[in-house]
């Protein structure tokens, strides 16, 4: 089974393209304002409106009000919502859009348990932990705490890149990866070359 590719973090619209032209399965936009990669929803916009059928448009936020997710998700045309903050499933489920749930990995993490917890989503993202960093840490975790079998779909997140994606999908046997500073030159510019090569990194297998 092909495994589906994020790349998160979008702030440039060569980046979505690049990303789109590379064969990706979804593009994320930050509306999380505290972070580098964050992008107004009027930006996100503009390149939302130009990405082709069967690419999903997914809006990243780390505990959001109520009102900048309805407002993000109607401006940018977003498909689908991920939440990276301690936002409870009840939160999570008032929105027009699914979403999947942003966990940040421990060694003391009860996977099973947010599994059960949030079945209500379509996927749990699996990320590094790092105080006081909701995601895009560039370090990855030990992925012998992942589950043999988590009861949704697995998002490996976390320090992935072109040269450690292939080992990482054959461990972790992923429905989805999802990338953004390992396809990066600097924080929200992202690198054509790096997201090619990332790509074949996933499909080489």
């Amino acid at each position: 089974m092909s495994v589906r590719v994020k790349v998160c973090g979008i702030t440039r619209c060569e980046d979505a393209a690049a990303a789109i032209r590379a064969g990706v399965d979804a593009i994320g936009f930050v509306f999380w304002p505290q972070s580098a990669r964050y992008i107004e929803p009027d930006i996100a916009r503009i390149m939302t409106a130009n990405v082709p059928p069967f690419i999903c448009n997914v809006g990243v936020y780390v505990d959001p009000d109520v009102a900048w997710v309805e407002k993000t998700a109607r401006v940018a045309q977003l498909n689908l919502l991920q939440f990276h903050g301690d936002e409870p499933p009840e939160f999570c489920n008032q929105f027009s859009q699914p979403y999947i749930k942003a966990i940040r990995v421990k060694p003391d993490t009860d996977l099973l348990q947010y599994a059960e917890r949030y079945r209500t989503a379509k996927g749990l993202l699996l990320d590094t932990y790092v105080a006081d960093m909701p995601g895009g840490t560039g370090h990855a975790f030990e992925w012998d705490l992942i589950p043999k079998r988590l009861s949704l779909p697995l998002i490996l997140s976390g320090g992935l890149n072109p040269a450690n994606v292939s080992g990482a999908i054959q461990q972790t046997q992923p429905w989805a990866v999802d990338v953004s500073s390992g396809v990066e030159t600097s924080k929200g510019i992202k690198d054509e070359k790096k997201i090619f090569a990332f790509m074949r990194g996933v499909k080489q297998l």
